[in-house]
């Protein structure tokens, strides 16, 4: 063999080490490339679920905007509530020369009660139910066997919802059960 078909053997060998080296360097390039395809997909998919959450949470924001919009006006307009009620507790119905302005507050208690009924605002008169501690405030508690323990005896002012959220507890009298007398006990025993 010649020199030269030495050289040559030896370039084509240093050029068959050169292309593998290439193609494992190719391959471990491919391999990256591949593993930041991968991290981008994710990273873009959790972008997406997070833009969708964030819509989402912006709209459920807006539909409680609007349907809580006039939460304090109706708050403040239940002291009108409460005045048109007292005033029609007080006034005697018998009475004659009241009768017609007794009759225009309660037209206009009703037509204030349909108009805060519009608007989602209901009114809770707890008498004679379970008292629940969620839209009522006990104000006192009273003995009584005409009902079951913890039912409302009395309403001193009636609470308020809108939408289903509490505007105002009632304020209420809750039964308790009678105490039970002493027991004497028998001295001769």
């Amino acid at each position: 063999m010649t020199d030269e078909q030495t050289l040559d053997e030896q370039t084509s060998d240093l050029d068959a080490d050169n292309q593998q080296a290439e193609v494992g360097s190719a391959d471990q390039r491919i391999a990256e490339l591949e593993d930041q395809l991968a991290t981008a997909q994710e990273n873009a998919l959790r972008a997406a679920a997070e833009m969708q959450n964030i819509r989402r949470r912006a709209e459920q924001d807006i539909e409680k905007a609007h349907k809580f919009a006039l939460e304090k006006f109706a708050t403040d307009l239940l002291a009108v509530a409460d005045s048109l009620e007292r005033g029609l507790e007080v006034s005697d119905p018998h009475d004659e020369k009241i009768r017609p302005m007794r009759e225009g507050m309660e037209l206009t208690n009703k037509l204030f009660l349909d108009t805060l009924k519009r608007f989602q605002v209901e009114r809770l008169d707890p008498q004679g139910e379970p008292f629940n501690p969620e839209q009522q405030q006990a104000m006192a508690m009273e003995e009584s066997i005409h009902v079951e323990p913890n039912s409302v005896l009395k309403v001193f002012q009636c609470g308020y919802a809108m939408n289903g959220r509490l505007l105002r507890p009632a304020m209420v009298v809750v039964s308790k059960a009678p105490s039970e007398p002493p027991v004497k006990i028998d001295e001769q025993a």
